[in-house]
């Protein structure tokens, strides 16, 4: 008896949205890491100048019904787009954003570049901003720094205030989380200085699917670009966890 030919795995769609001042070179570091059956598109949100342009960016390229990956404003935007279009959304991953929106502190800083730049030209990104962007053992790798100031030479100035301007008021979602039924996984890092650690954990105790992974040593707020690997297996946990689920509701049925 001849042996049942084996059934192409379908690949998983899966849309990402990046931060501030990125585009999808902010996931260049991750995609090879989640392997062939993964497919990556990508949401070109530095073509936004308004916060509404933003989501109408997201509604058209992402899936009828999407596994959203988004990372700090995006992770952000990733939640209002499934809040306001929970049946477009099959998954959520957040990474390293708080559902509270931003602390006092990032929103001063903000409020400071914002106030710098509309005097005087863009010059890049500085190293005292990737003191806040990475933990310092990366300070010194060109790989991850280089890539981050090459984000920000190329998408410039009118990007960055669009960008800061439009998004600096995010209400806090923390008490519409119990309306997402999707899966979520969250993933942050306990040295991001952006993002505090214990505004993810209340995250997860609000969702009702949640995945909280804590990322310990050695990353900061761009957890995409210094923890690819350990992102990478969150992420493939999370979504073979969801396949399998699927199936056996498929089954059930």
């Amino acid at each position: 008896m001849n042996s049942p030919i084996p059934t192409p795995q379908a690949r998983t769609r899966v849309d990402c949205i990046p931060g501030t001042l990125c585009d999808a070179r902010m996931w260049s570091r991750l995609t090879p890491l989640l392997g062939d059956n993964i497919d990556v598109r990508h949401v070109p949100l530095h073509e936004a100048r308004t916060r509404a342009q933003m989501q109408a960016l997201i509604a058209s390229h992402s899936a009828e019904a999407s596994h959203l990956v988004g990372f700090s404003l995006g992770a952000y935007l990733a939640l209002e787009h499934a809040l306001a279009h929970p049946r477009r959304v099959k998954s959520l991953t957040l990474v390293a954003n708080s559902a509270r929106g931003l602390q006092p502190e990032e929103i001063a800083a903000r409020q400071r570049i914002v106030a710098m730049l509309e005097r005087n030209a863009y010059a890049g990104i500085t190293r005292q901003r990737l003191r806040e962007l990475l933990h310092p053992s990366h300070l010194d790798d060109g790989a991850i720094t280089g890539l981050i100031q090459q984000m920000g030479l190329d998408l410039g100035k009118e990007v960055l205030l669009s960008q800061f301007i439009t998004t600096i008021d995010r209400p806090d979602l923390m008490a519409r989380l119990p309306e997402l039924a999707c899966p979520v996984l969250i993933v942050g890092a306990e040295n991001d200085k952006l993002v505090h650690p214990d505004d993810l954990r209340a995250m997860a105790a609000c969702l009702p699917q949640a995945t909280l992974h804590m990322i310990g040593d050695d990353c900061g707020h761009m957890v995409p670009l210094e923890a690819p690997a350990v992102l990478a297996e969150a992420m493939l946990a999370f979504l073979a966890h969801g396949r399998t689920i699927g199936a056996a509701a498929q089954f059930q049925r």
